[in-house]
């Protein structure tokens, strides 16, 4: 029904606007809603704030779907994941529904007709990263919008407490008041009480607002055995053999164990691909594509693949290594059966998989050294300034996203208030002529745009122009100019980039650099311990001695009051444990400490440092290093990183 995206058309095409039923009947094509779903609906409808927790593939996404459409303004679906965007974009221009995305995938053309769609009013859904909801250029593009609703995928990002903490997602109850809008829908599949708790306070969500469907599913057989690594190859290929054929997914932790595993399968006729991050998307793209045609493929991946993908008979899901979380393995398995029909989760992972899980955590966490410079550069800067994340990453050897955290952190203490982000620089090139271009515009607006083009650094394609400089030199708000690049790139006058991201800061209050540092420290600790501790959790789900079902659905706050009857303790009655990790160095191990201790190959200030570059952990000093890091870069890859910053400290 092409015509029928918005509450008039659906009333034009014979439609109650008033009752979701109708809605879901004659668009979506249902003839009823699945647990959950008509309660949040009709919390939406009824202008709530909602939060809705349902297990992966139970329909989320029609939470939001169907209200947009019987709402008279702009919903805009804030998602982490760009493949979702891509597959719900495509179902509902399916439907007729007037939608769109923005993310880094589309060209420039494509990114001006959906601009041009936003100020016109004709979309009616909208889906963008959360980093895109506090971009200068979009607050520019979508100001003066009515928004009715606003969609927060993958919700649990907003808490400390989670598995997925993303600082950028802090700001968005902050982005939802500054736009006005309406209400807001928090969606997640994996959220345990705390994490309930903070994003109902953060978007004022009433009880009765939120929806929980809980976890439990019946038809997924949970299974534990773990396995050395030297053997787990040849369990995986028995288990192939074993269990009926089915869409399978086997997931790991490396990208170079992705390769390995699958180049195994292939060797022994089995139709496996790899997947993962270090891939062009277009090969990604093409991965994804055949298993979802395909009856029996295998896909060997890391957790880049599976999120937001809608296959619904996928029957076998394999951890061949230990899973980073309870939430990550509630995530994994939930994207089994989601036909309803009997399917097989296995963790073939073991002891052998924690050395790599705890060092992924320990190389995220700063050294003292390192947060101490930080504290000490923003405490310098005026009143008001900008920075840009990359360089101050270098420059601190911080990662960025934990750079991004500590940097959220200040702001929730008072310290500095976040402004908007911005692009130091727009680069374009000229469409039409430049004279035409001028000529389009008469008056006060061309004069003005006459003289913005005079700031412009002219290079034989492209343009450049610092907006800074720009407003300053012309004495106008830079906001005029921003627009006036945007009207330009929407009329097709103009092909624009930028470049030079910058996050604009205020100071709030000035404490003393110490006592910063100290509560900082103490906050990325707690955060590593944190991270630990959930890895901890993960063992002592496979060491249970009990019914594994109800092990894991009390961990999100769900009570099983039987023993479920579909997991290998339930079918056994044994469990095969994990043994704790060899937590001291070997001699040969030792004798590496020692070397580097003699050569210190690029000059180390701390423990952690050195432990880092032994362990082959990347920074963004080491990452500047390239081919310069020398042979003892990950000599000690496979030993404990605490182990290894011990011997250090000695």
């Amino acid at each position: 029904m092409p015509s029928c995206f918005w509450s008039e058309g659906l009333r034009a095409c014979g439609v109650s606007v008033q009752n979701p039923r109708d809605v879901l009947s004659s668009v979506f094509g249902f003839d009823s809603f699945r647990p959950g779903q008509e309660a949040i609906v009709q919390q939406v409808l009824k202008g709530n704030s909602a939060l809705a927790v349902f297990p992966t593939g139970s329909g989320k996404s029609l939470c939001y779907q169907l209200p947009a459409l019987m709402l008279d303004g702009l919903t805009i679906v804030i998602s982490p994941l760009i493949a979702l965007m891509k597959d719900q974009v495509d179902f509902l221009q399916a439907k007729g529904v007037k939608v769109a995305r923005l993310d880094s995938s589309l060209s420039g053309e494509e990114a001006r007709q959906v601009y041009s769609d936003v100020r016109s009013g004709a979309l009616k859904l909208l889906y963008v990263a959360p980093e895109r909801i506090s971009n200068e250029r979009f607050f520019a593009a979508i100001e003066g919008n009515a928004i009715s609703l606003m969609v927060i995928d993958e919700a649990h990002c907003i808490s400390e407490w989670g598995h997925n903490f993303r600082p950028e997602y802090l700001k968005l109850s902050i982005a939802a008041k500054a736009l006005k809008v309406e209400r807001v829908l928090a969606l997640t599949a994996t959220a345990t009480p705390a994490v309930v708790e903070d994003i109902i306070r953060e978007f004022e969500i009433k009880p009765e607002a939120y929806v929980n469907t809980g976890f439990h599913r019946p038809n997924l057989f949970l299974s534990f055995s773990p396995t050395p690594a030297a053997q787990r190859l040849q369990v995986l290929k028995k288990r192939l053999d074993e269990l009926p054929a089915g869409p399978t997914v086997v997931y790991v932790t490396l990208q170079k164990a992705a390769e390995t595993v699958a180049a195994s399968l292939v060797a022994d006729g089995y139709p496996a691909k790899a997947y993962h991050a270090g891939m062009k998307s277009e090969q990604r793209s093409e991965i994804q594509d055949w298993f979802m045609a395909s009856a029996d493929g295998i896909v060997v991946a890391t957790i880049a693949f599976g999120m937001g993908i809608d296959k619904s008979d996928i029957r076998r899901v394999f951890h061949f290594n230990l899973p980073k979380t309870l939430e990550n393995y509630s995530q994994e398995v939930g994207r089994a059966g989601r036909d309803g029909t009997e399917s097989h989760c296995e963790v073939l992972g073991a002891a052998d998989d924690l050395v790599v899980l705890e060092n992924f955590v320990f190389g995220d966490t700063p050294t003292e050294e390192a947060i101490g410079e930080f504290v000490a550069f923003i405490l310098s800067l005026e009143d008001e300034f900008d920075i840009s994340m990359y360089h101050l990453s270098q420059q601190t050897d911080i990662r960025p996203l934990v750079l991004g955290t500590l940097l959220t952190y200040l702001e929730l203490e008072g310290v500095i208030k976040f402004t908007a982000p911005f692009y130091s620089e727009y680069k374009f090139k000229y469409l039409r002529a430049k004279a035409s271009v001028l000529g389009a515009f008469k008056g006060e607006p061309g004069e003005f745009l006459r003289s913005l083009l005079a700031q412009v650094d002219e290079k034989k394609t492209w343009s450049y122009l610092n907006l800074d400089t720009a407003a300053e030199a012309l004495g106008a708000d830079r906001n005029r100019i921003v627009k006036a690049f945007n009207h330009l790139e929407e009329v097709g006058m103009l092909e624009v980039g930028v470049t030079g991201l910058r996050q604009g800061m205020r100071m709030v209050s000035r404490p003393s650099p110490e006592s910063v540092t100290l509560g900082l420290v103490e906050k990325v600790r707690r955060n590593e311990e944190g991270n630990l501790q959930r890895i901890g959790q993960v063992v002592d789900l496979l060491n249970h001695e009990g019914c594994k079902t109800q092990r894991l659905l009390a961990y999100f706050g769900e009570v099983l009051e039987q023993p479920c009857g579909h997991c290998s303790y339930c079918e056994s009655g044994t469990v095969k444990a994990i043994e704790g990790i060899d937590r001291w160095l070997s001699e040969a191990e030792q004798s590496l400490v020692d070397r580097f201790l003699q050569e210190r190959p690029i000059g180390f200030k701390s423990a952690r440092e050195g432990a880092r570059f032994l362990c082959g952990i990347a920074s963004p000093k080491t990452s500047r290093m390239r081919g310069s890091k020398g042979p003892l870069f990950g000599a000690l890859e496979t030993a404990p990183f605490q182990a290894v910053m011990a011997a250090l400290a000695d």
